[in-house]
Parts: C-alpha cells; structure tokens; sequence
C-alpha cells in the first residue's frame, strides 16, 4: 500500500499516457508532490504535449525506440492497463526491487470510502457497472461511477468522502496486478478474451485461459468475510475461491428498455448490489425502467423503409455477438468480422448458419478465421462477402435487407484494421444508415 508521502522525492516512471495516468497526475500536481516523473510512451514528445498542459511537473521523456529501455532506474513505475506486465523492462525492473503499481491501484489506497463496487466480466461489466450507478443514483447516494468504462476515477477523488458509494468497471488488465478488492464485487461471465494482442496502441494480452481467470480473480481474491461477492450463476462456484459471501444470480424480469435475455441477468446483477445495500424495490424498478442502455450495446439507432438498424460495436467476442443474434426473431443481415483477438468461431458459425440470411465481413484476420468456420458448418459463399470499408458494407447490407428485416453491425472481432476503435466503427455505421 502507498501513501502520498510514500511518493515524495522519488524517481517515478509513467508507462504510458493514457487516461488513468493522465489523471493520476493531475491530481497528484494538485496535490504538490515534489518528485521526478519521467513518461515513458512509444508516441513522440510533441504528440503527448497536449494531454500534459494542466499539470503542473517538470517532464522528463523517453518516447519512441527507447520508451521501454532502464525502467530499473526508478524507485516506481505506474502501469497502463495496455502495459504488459509481461515487457522485459518492467520484469528487469522487479528483479532490482522496483516497485510496480497502477493509477486504479494507488486510487484504491488513496480513496476515502470503503464504499467501493467493483465490477468485472467478459461482457456485461459496463451496462452492469452504469445500473448500479444509476440506481444508487435514483437512490439519492453520493455516487461516483468509473474505470475501465472510459472515466479515471482519480478525476473525482477530490469530491470523495467516507460515505460516498464509487463503482468501478475493472478490466483484466486493471485488475491483474491488484493487491486488494472492492467491498462488493461482480463478476457478470467469463469468456475466451484478449488471448492476442489485436489493438496496436494497447497490445498487452493473457497468454492463456488461465492467466485471464487469474487476472479477474483478483476482484475478489483479497476480500474478508465481510465483503459479497455477486456472481452470475452460470460461473461454477468451485472455480470460485473467496472468503467472501456468494450471492448468485440468475435473470431478472423488471421491465427495462433494454434488449436481449443477457440484459436481464445484467438487471440482475445490480439488483443483488441494491439489496445488498438495503433500496427499496419501487427505487430499483424506476432507476431500470429509465435507463436506456450503453451506445454501441445492441442500441437500437433507426427504422427505415421498414428495416430496423441496430448498432453493437462493442461485441468484439464470439459470444457477445452470439448473444446479439438470439436477440432477434426477424432476419438479420449481419455486419461482422476484423481482426483477430485469439477467438474460437465455430459455435457463432453455427448460429450465425441458424439466425442469419447474409453476412458482410470487415477484412482481417478474424474474418479469414470465421471463414474457414463457414466452409465446416457449410454456410454457403453466396451469403457472405469481404469487404474493406463502412460505406462498401453498409451500401450492401442496403441491397440485402428488406422490409421486416434487421441489419445488425456485431462484429465479434476487434476493429483495429479497417478502424481505429469499436467507437469509430459503431459511429460510422450510425452516420451510413
């Protein structure tokens, strides 16, 4: 554990300047810690200048070709989640005693509340993570949601007090190096993910199954007797090792905005939080009756000529889009494919076989792997097509569909290729419609 004097007139390298870093310093110049910092980004110094305009520190820099050579030369270093714990730097820098931390394990030591709901899973953990949030919310709570959900919780850390509720989406790469775990913990599903490095700007990834299940553990590894962990019960509670109290949860039938038999054991999840917490029902019911769901997650964006557009960017997983499809009775022209982040496409061959009239497929290497599935499940050629760009797939998807049909953008792989990001993709399918 670290405290602020614990970081005074030390030598700290910032591996990576991503969000969670960015705001780490912010606060801590706030704050008027006297340290050297020292970032370290393959990007250059002219591209990070911008994100380094409000703190108030004297940089140092190694960027490009050197941004991961002599990290055994700092007293600290603060970890990206796209920083692979795994780089022959920072395993050289442990073995001389370095010490190897987080922006979300430092907020985890600084943070006044004990009053912290953490959330984890494949899928799910989002719109998990922003009911809670919502219903706390409806409950009148000083409540704070952040994380893996794209806000740094040290941004808000300021407006903390001992009785404040904060609720973290956690990743499995914020998650990997943890050293304790929230007072109540989530974990929504566990799926084959981040098995290969698929984003260039974020390559860290599990080498196996096994070290992905070892990285989520960690949300609830350090809990007491005294925490809860909520888990859904298609998780084989044996594989599950915690001293904390296990609440199951199955599928919930509150009426909700929200599309797909997934949403409801998402429900389902922040309602044992709320009753853990002692809401009333008619606060919960509300709170989920208003909330309209997470862009990119099975959103419905438009109907058109009788066709109904549904946008799921950020089903970046064999078994997220799976899920998508089962969503639907009507026909569905489905957008999919990208790159390759180390999945297995048989089981969505089958279903796509099953629930799909024709398939537009992004180029890259997952779409060449979904294709050798194909030819297994004798999905025939003429109902698919490789395409390379947002405007090419959706001009056809166009021609393919007609009226009672659904297009459906759920690629089950990563973007990066033909996109910089699942935002980007998903924005650009609302902007082609």
């Amino acid at each position: 554990m670290i405290n602020f004097d614990n970081l005074k007139n030390k030598k700290i390298a910032i591996l990576g300047l991503g969000i969670e870093n960015q705001e780490m310093l912010k606060y801590l110049s706030k704050q008027k810690l006297e340290a050297k910092i020292t970032i370290c980004d393959m990007r250059e110094k002219q591209d990070l200048a911008e994100r380094l305009k409000e703190i108030d520190f004297q940089f140092e820099f190694k960027t490009g070709s050197d941004f991961n050579q002599g990290l055994d030369a700092f007293d600290i270093l603060f970890r990206s989640p796209g920083w692979s714990i795994a780089c022959p730097g920072i395993q050289l820098a442990l073995k001389k005693k370095v010490v190897l931390y987080s922006p979300m394990k430092l907020f985890m030591d600084f943070c006044p509340s004990k009053n912290i709901i953490g959330v984890t899973g494949t899928k799910g953990k989002g719109t998990t993570s922003s009911l809670i949030y919502e219903i706390l919310k409806t409950a009148k709570k000083d409540v704070y949601l952040g994380g893996n959900i794209g806000l740094a919780p040290f941004s808000f850390l300021e407006k903390l007090n001992q009785d404040s509720f904060v609720v973290l989406e956690l990743s499995s790469f914020q998650l990997e190096d943890f050293h304790s775990s929230p007072k109540i913990s989530v974990l929504t599903n566990l799926y084959p993910e981040h098995l290969s490095p698929a984003d260039p700007m974020n390559p860290n990834f599990h080498s196996s199954m096994k070290d992905y299940w070892q990285a989520k553990q960690n949300i609830f590894r350090f809990q007491t007797e005294n925490d809860y962990l909520i888990i859904n019960e298609k998780i084989q509670e044996e594989i599950v090792k915690t001293k904390a109290k296990i609440i199951k949860y199955k599928k919930s039938e509150i009426k909700s905005k929200l599309v797909g038999e997934h949403n409801k054991e998402n429900i389902a999840g922040a309602f044992e939080v709320a009753k853990i917490l002692k809401i009333e029902n008619k606060i919960i019911e509300k709170a989920v009756n208003n909330f309209q769901g997470l862009p990119f997650r099975i959103e419905f964006i438009t109907e058109k000529n009788g066709i109904k557009y549904y946008n799921d960017s950020f089903a970046t997983t064999p078994e997220a889009t799976e899920i998508a499809l089962n969503s639907f009775v009507n026909p569905i022209v489905l957008l999919a494919g990208g790159a390759d982040k180390g999945s297995c496409f048989f089981q969505l061959a089958k279903k796509i076989k099953e629930k799909v009239k024709y398939v537009i497929l992004f180029k890259g290497k997952g779409s060449d792997k979904i294709i050798l599935e194909f030819h297994k499940v004798d999905f025939p050629e003429k109902k698919y097509i490789i395409v390379d760009s947002m405007t090419e797939a959706m001009k056809i998807a166009k021609q393919k569909a007609q009226a009672g049909d659904i297009i459906l953008l759920s690629t089950a792989c990563a973007s990066f290729g033909v996109f910089k990001n699942y935002k980007e993709r998903g924005k650009l399918f609302n902007e082609n419609i």
